[in-house]
Protein backbone atom coordinates (compact mmCIF):
# COMPACT_ATOMS: atom_id res chain seq x y z
CA UNK A 1 0.00 0.00 0.00
CA UNK A 2 2.79 2.68 0.74
CA UNK A 3 4.68 1.78 -2.34
CA UNK A 4 1.56 2.24 -4.56
CA UNK A 5 0.66 5.66 -2.65
CA UNK A 6 4.39 6.54 -2.73
CA UNK A 7 3.81 6.43 -6.96
CA UNK A 8 0.59 7.40 -7.20
CA UNK A 9 1.68 10.51 -4.82
CA UNK A 10 4.90 10.68 -7.35
CA UNK A 11 2.92 10.41 -10.75
CA UNK A 12 0.66 13.15 -9.42
CA UNK A 13 3.39 16.04 -8.54
CA UNK A 14 5.05 15.16 -12.11
CA UNK A 15 2.37 15.24 -13.98
CA UNK A 16 1.15 19.28 -12.75
CA UNK A 17 4.65 19.98 -13.67
CA UNK A 18 4.67 18.34 -16.76
CA UNK A 19 1.02 19.90 -17.93
CA UNK A 20 2.53 23.61 -17.13
CA UNK A 21 5.46 23.44 -19.00
CA UNK A 22 4.08 21.96 -21.63
CA UNK A 23 1.98 25.06 -22.13
CA UNK A 24 4.69 27.23 -22.06
CA UNK A 25 5.77 29.40 -24.62
CA UNK A 26 9.97 28.84 -25.75
CA UNK A 27 11.90 31.60 -27.45
CA UNK A 28 15.94 31.72 -27.83
CA UNK A 29 18.54 29.39 -26.81
CA UNK A 30 17.28 25.83 -26.20
CA UNK A 31 20.33 24.20 -24.77
CA UNK A 32 19.82 23.82 -21.13
CA UNK A 33 23.20 25.25 -18.75
CA UNK A 34 22.71 22.47 -16.48
CA UNK A 35 24.23 18.29 -15.44
CA UNK A 36 20.55 17.32 -16.81
CA UNK A 37 17.25 18.46 -17.61
CA UNK A 38 15.73 19.39 -14.50
CA UNK A 39 12.34 22.16 -14.15
CA UNK A 40 14.08 25.11 -12.71
CA UNK A 41 16.90 25.02 -15.69
CA UNK A 42 14.22 24.52 -18.39
CA UNK A 43 11.72 27.35 -17.00
CA UNK A 44 14.51 29.84 -16.99
CA UNK A 45 14.30 29.42 -20.79
CA UNK A 46 10.77 30.38 -21.17
CA UNK A 47 9.64 33.69 -22.50
CA UNK A 48 6.01 32.94 -20.55
CA UNK A 49 5.34 33.92 -16.96
CA UNK A 50 6.52 31.06 -14.95
CA UNK A 51 5.85 32.49 -11.77
CA UNK A 52 3.03 30.08 -11.11
CA UNK A 53 4.85 27.30 -11.68
CA UNK A 54 8.06 28.43 -9.21
CA UNK A 55 4.99 28.46 -7.28
CA UNK A 56 3.60 25.07 -7.46
CA UNK A 57 7.34 23.75 -7.37
CA UNK A 58 7.60 25.45 -3.88
CA UNK A 59 4.39 24.14 -2.69
CA UNK A 60 4.33 21.23 -3.77
CA UNK A 61 8.20 20.59 -3.56
CA UNK A 62 8.02 21.42 0.50
CA UNK A 63 6.28 19.02 1.71
CA UNK A 64 7.32 16.04 -0.95
CA UNK A 65 11.20 17.13 0.64
CA UNK A 66 10.09 17.59 3.96
CA UNK A 67 7.46 14.90 4.66
CA UNK A 68 9.50 11.63 4.23
CA UNK A 69 12.70 13.56 5.70
CA UNK A 70 10.41 14.24 9.06
CA UNK A 71 9.59 10.63 8.98
CA UNK A 72 12.95 9.57 8.53
CA UNK A 73 14.20 11.98 11.63
CA UNK A 74 11.44 10.42 13.90
CA UNK A 75 12.25 7.06 13.20
CA UNK A 76 16.01 7.46 13.60
CA UNK A 77 14.77 8.96 17.16
CA UNK A 78 13.21 5.90 18.14
CA UNK A 79 16.13 3.75 16.83
CA UNK A 80 18.36 5.92 19.21
CA UNK A 81 16.25 5.75 22.02
CA UNK A 82 16.33 2.23 21.12
CA UNK A 83 20.02 1.64 20.69
CA UNK A 84 20.80 3.63 24.19
CA UNK A 85 18.44 1.01 26.02
CA UNK A 86 21.07 -1.83 24.65
CA UNK A 87 22.81 -2.78 27.72
CA UNK A 88 26.18 -3.59 26.48
CA UNK A 89 29.18 -0.96 25.14
CA UNK A 90 30.26 -3.18 22.20
CA UNK A 91 26.28 -3.41 21.10
CA UNK A 92 25.63 0.01 21.20
CA UNK A 93 29.11 0.66 19.08
CA UNK A 94 27.62 -1.64 16.88
CA UNK A 95 24.53 -0.59 16.19
CA UNK A 96 25.87 3.25 16.17
CA UNK A 97 28.37 2.36 13.32
CA UNK A 98 25.30 0.61 11.25
CA UNK A 99 22.97 3.72 11.78
CA UNK A 100 26.03 6.43 10.75
CA UNK A 101 26.79 5.36 7.47
CA UNK A 102 23.23 5.10 6.35
CA UNK A 103 22.41 8.25 7.94
CA UNK A 104 25.38 10.32 6.12
CA UNK A 105 24.08 9.07 2.72
CA UNK A 106 20.58 10.24 3.58
CA UNK A 107 21.43 13.87 4.93
CA UNK A 108 23.57 14.40 1.98
CA UNK A 109 20.54 13.41 -0.50
CA UNK A 110 18.57 15.31 1.71
CA UNK A 111 20.64 18.95 2.65
CA UNK A 112 21.42 18.86 -0.81
CA UNK A 113 17.77 18.69 -2.47
CA UNK A 114 16.53 20.26 -0.05
CA UNK A 115 18.78 23.32 -0.91
CA UNK A 116 18.61 23.09 -4.66
CA UNK A 117 14.69 22.79 -4.70
CA UNK A 118 13.43 24.47 -1.12
CA UNK A 119 15.53 27.50 -1.37
CA UNK A 120 15.63 29.87 -3.14
CA UNK A 121 17.58 30.10 -5.80
CA UNK A 122 18.79 33.73 -5.96
CA UNK A 123 21.68 33.01 -2.99
CA UNK A 124 22.25 30.41 -5.12
CA UNK A 125 24.76 30.48 -8.37
CA UNK A 126 24.45 28.24 -11.91
CA UNK A 127 27.89 26.49 -10.69
CA UNK A 128 26.98 25.58 -7.49
CA UNK A 129 23.23 24.46 -8.25
CA UNK A 130 24.68 22.34 -10.67
CA UNK A 131 27.10 20.62 -7.94
CA UNK A 132 24.33 20.29 -5.84
CA UNK A 133 22.63 18.01 -8.28
CA UNK A 134 25.38 16.28 -8.71
CA UNK A 135 25.34 15.42 -4.79
CA UNK A 136 21.80 13.75 -4.98
CA UNK A 137 21.78 12.60 -8.80
CA UNK A 138 25.51 10.60 -8.88
CA UNK A 139 27.36 11.04 -5.61
CA UNK A 140 24.64 9.33 -3.12
CA UNK A 141 23.22 6.60 -5.42
CA UNK A 142 27.27 5.88 -6.32
CA UNK A 143 28.46 6.16 -2.68
CA UNK A 144 25.08 3.93 -1.30
CA UNK A 145 26.79 0.69 -2.32
CA UNK A 146 29.87 1.35 -1.47
CA UNK A 147 29.42 2.00 2.02
CA UNK A 148 26.82 -0.98 2.89
CA UNK A 149 29.54 -3.28 1.22
CA UNK A 150 32.07 -2.08 3.21
CA UNK A 151 30.61 -3.13 6.04
CA UNK A 152 30.76 -6.72 4.91
CA UNK A 153 33.50 -8.85 6.03
CA UNK A 154 34.10 -10.65 2.78
CA UNK A 155 34.41 -7.27 1.00
CA UNK A 156 36.52 -5.86 3.04
CA UNK A 157 38.82 -8.99 2.73
CA UNK A 158 38.57 -9.27 -0.94
CA UNK A 159 39.21 -5.43 -1.19
CA UNK A 160 42.18 -5.55 0.81
CA UNK A 161 43.60 -8.82 -1.00
CA UNK A 162 43.05 -7.22 -4.55
CA UNK A 163 45.10 -4.09 -2.84
CA UNK A 164 48.07 -6.24 -1.49
CA UNK A 165 48.60 -7.85 -5.05
CA UNK A 166 48.87 -4.72 -6.72
CA UNK A 167 51.61 -3.61 -4.28
CA UNK A 168 49.89 -1.20 -2.21
CA UNK A 169 49.43 -1.29 1.62
CA UNK A 170 46.68 -1.52 3.49
CA UNK A 171 45.96 -0.68 7.26
CA UNK A 172 43.66 -3.21 8.94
Amino acid sequence: MLVIISWLLGFSIILIHIIKTAKLHFCGPNIIDHLFCDIVPLLDLSCSETFIIHLVIYVMGIPTVLIPAMIIIVTYAYIVFAVLRIPSSIGRQKAFSTCSSHLIVVSIFYWTIFSVYVVPTKGLTLSISKVLSLLYTVFTPFINPIIYSLRNKDIKKAVKETFRKSGMNVPN
